[in-house]
Order: structure tokens, then sequence, then C-alpha cells
């Protein structure tokens, strides 16, 4: 079978609603097929200047997105569902991917790698970011004493770790205050409605991504009944950019965790 056949079968004009599609289709080679971007793209920074910008996160310019004549367009999660409907209703081939965890992750990378006709390079990537994984989880492992990790994706309500956030979390030595929240694939179910909540957990860092906005570490630290957290007293505060963190993608996989990891092993050689 004639693979170069294969591949010119493949979609050639790709909108791509979501940044780690973007970011991937770039780490591939495969950036000439992509002909729409999320405004939220700053993976990779050039893609902005490349590529027409069609969409938010929820909402998109139908009209621009036909315009550029897509013969694929790329999605992620059911929050995106009335867009891919209205769509499809145009007659054009929508792919929404939902991946919540790291396994997710990994099988939506090799199934959009599938569709362009790279396999090959997308498995040897894919082995290569587990490799870097499975460093991290080996150097995690020799820790004397793994830090209680409270994450924060939004401020007001408090919204706590996504599934895949939790499970890097576990990786790079840390254990997630609410595991069992992380479960849930909607924010809105991830809600910690009551601070003495994270006051009980007594976390050991604190970590904030929120999505859209600058995370403010003195107004975490300010909280009411916040200051004698282990967290607040040490100075263990941080923001992790939500597009190296909160995209299913590339990014998470790799300077997320690393930057994780670091906070981690920084805190384990002063408090471990």
């Amino acid at each position: 079978m004639d693979v170069t056949c294969i591949q010119a079968q493949g979609p050639q004009r790709i909108v791509c609603l979501t940044e780690e599609t973007t970011e991937w289709l770039y780490l591939l080679g495969q950036e000439s097929r992509i002909v729409g971007i999320s405004g939220y793209t700053v993976r990779p920074r050039r893609a902005r200047d490349e590529k027409p910008r069609v969409s938010a996160f929820t909402s998109a310019r139908i009209d621009k997105i036909l315009a550029l004549q897509p013969d694929c367009v790329l999605g992620f999660s059911d929050m995106q569902a009335d867009i891919a409907s209205a769509l499809i209703r145009a007659g054009v081939q929508v792919t929404v991917f939902n991946q919540r965890s790291v396994a997710e992750i990994f099988s939506t990378l090799f199934q959009v790698a599938a569709m362009v006709g790279q396999c090959e390079q997308g498995l040897a990537l894919i082995a290569d970011i587990q490799r870097q994984l499975a460093d991290i989880s080996k150097a995690a492992a020799a820790l004397r004493r793994r830090p209680k990790i409270y994450f924060e994706e939004w401020d007001l309500p408090h919204i706590s770790a996504i599934r895949w956030v939790s499970e890097l979390i576990g990786i790079a030595g840390g254990d997630d205050c609410f595991p069992e929240l992380a479960a849930q694939s909607l924010g809105k179910n991830r809600i910690i409605a009551d601070d003495s909540e994270i006051i009980r957990c007594n976390p050991d860092i604190i970590i904030g991504s929120w999505c859209g906005k600058k995370f403010r570490s003195e107004l975490v630290a300010a909280r009411p009944g916040w200051a004698d957290l282990a967290a607040v007293k040490t100075g263990q505060i941080f923001e992790i950019k939500s597009a190296d963190i909160l995209q299913p993608g590339p990014a998470a996989l790799t300077d997320g965790v690393a930057q994780l990891h670091r906070i981690i092993m920084d805190w384990s050689r002063v408090h471990g």
C-alpha cells in the first residue's frame, strides 16, 4: 500500500478549536494543514502570527470557519457541542475529543497523528514524553515525604484540579488534596463551596492556574482563615500558567508536569 497516498487522503485544511491540537500538529511538522486556530492559542507562539483566529472556547465565528473551507475541524469537550453541531449541519467534518486523563491525552495525540498520516512520528514523540514522565516519577518515588497540594483552577468559586492535573501532581511527587473531585469532568462539579474543607486539608503547597486571568498569590494568602495554612506560612504559593497545564495536550505532559515537579522538589529540599 502506498503510504504517500494514505497521507494525501488525510485532512488538508484543519481548523483547531483548542490549543492542544494546534501545538501537536506543529510538533508533528504538519502546521501547513492548519487553516484556523483558537484565539487562546499561545503554543507555539508563532501560530498566532501564521494562522487566522476563528474561535474562543465556547463560541466561534462559524461564518469565518466556513469561509476557510476546512475539510476537518478538531475540538475538545462537550462544552464545544454547540459549535460542533452548527458546523456539522453546514456539512463540515468535525471530530471532538473529550480527553480527561493522562492516558486519554496520549490516546488523543495518537489519533490526531494517525489522521494526518504521521503514526510513526507521533509514536516516537509520545514515547519520548512517556520516558520523561517515567524519569519524573522515578525521582518522585525517592522523596521521603510527599507534599499535600491544593491546585486551584478558578478562584470564585474555588474549583480544584481536573483529572489530568491531579494525575500529573501524583507523577510529580505530590498528593492532590481533592482527588475525589478530580474524577468530575465539569468544573461546576469540582467546586469547593466551603473554605473549611481546604483549611482542614492544610496543604503544604498551593498552586493556582486561573484560566483566563492572572493568578494573585497575595489574594489567596489573605483569605479569611488561611493564614495558618502550611503553604501560606512557608510561602509555598505558586502559579502555573493555564496554557502550560490546563490544555489537555503536549504542554501539560511536558512543561506543566516539569513545573509541578520543580516546585515539589524545591519544597522537599527544605520541608521533606
